[in-house]
């Protein structure tokens, strides 16, 4: 039987200073071993700058589709809540997404930094026509590893986790995605990792929001803190080694 796998990783850099900070403490003191980089975030050069320094943290493009400002002049919703009947409906053109992701993933190989990884700010990027779309490009662009959802560890599951990891299974595959995820349903509340362990299974990945004086998000209610200090919990390395499991980059 092989070696059950764990990639963590930090979502949100770029986002705030804070949250770069989180990521980078929370690698260099705790367990994550990726961090993901909105291109279009507003602390972006600072992440950039910031990350070029530490090389051993893997780095992927957090793409995002609501929120923030476009580099392409996409219109961008909110959240998800509003894009996804504009996904529906069609309002939203499948080529003018495609410029926007385009754009953000070449905005951040410009930067020099490689990029291991893509996935998407409040994982739009599972919608079918849009994973389509980013299964291309990661191709195009040498990425090797793209996200999928298919949360584990938490009983109580709302219906948007539920279509989020029915959506995450479907676009499944061997070669370039992950096999299940943690951490996705208790965003932003990650208190204790440790629970979480028992459903790592083949390649899983824990998504994670460390932080550390976030100034902005504050309408997220995350406890961006909360998490730095879960993943850098005395003892996690030694239990996730004693568990057997091996801590991986995508």
């Amino acid at each position: 039987m092989s070696r059950a796998q764990l990639i963590v990783t930090a979502d949100d850099v770029g986002l705030d200073v804070g949250m770069t900070e989180g990521a980078i403490r929370a690698h260099r003191e705790g367990i994550v071993t990726a961090c993901s980089i909105v291109a279009n975030g507003r602390a972006f050069d600072d992440a950039v700058a910031r990350l070029r320094d530490v090389p051993s943290l893997q780095v992927g493009v957090h793409l995002a589709l609501v929120e923030e400002r476009s580099l392409t002049g996409l219109r961008m919703p909110r959240k998800y809540t509003t894009f996804v009947p504009l996904y529906l409906s069609r309002v939203l053109s499948i080529a003018a997404i495609e410029r926007e992701l385009r754009a953000q993933i070449e905005r951040v190989l410009g930067t020099g930094l490689r990029v291991t990884h893509l996935n998407g700010h409040q994982h739009l990027h599972l919608l079918p026509r849009i994973f389509r779309v980013v299964a291309r490009l990661a191709r195009e662009y040498g990425v090797p590893y793209v996200r999928i959802v298919d949360d584990r560890g938490v009983t109580a599951r709302s219906a948007s986790m539920s279509i989020l990891s029915a959506l995450g299974r479907r676009a499944r595959n061997p070669t370039f995605t992950n096999d299940h995820t943690i951490g996705v349903a208790i965003a932003g509340h990650l208190e204790n990792v440790v629970p979480l362990l028992d459903h790592v299974m083949g390649v899983t990945e824990l998504v994670t929001h460390p932080g550390v004086g976030v100034r902005r998000y504050a309408h997220w209610a995350y406890g961006w803190e909360r998490e730095t200090r879960a993943l850098c919990a005395p003892g996690l390395r030694a239990e996730i080694e004693r568990r057997g499991i091996e801590l991986v980059t995508p």
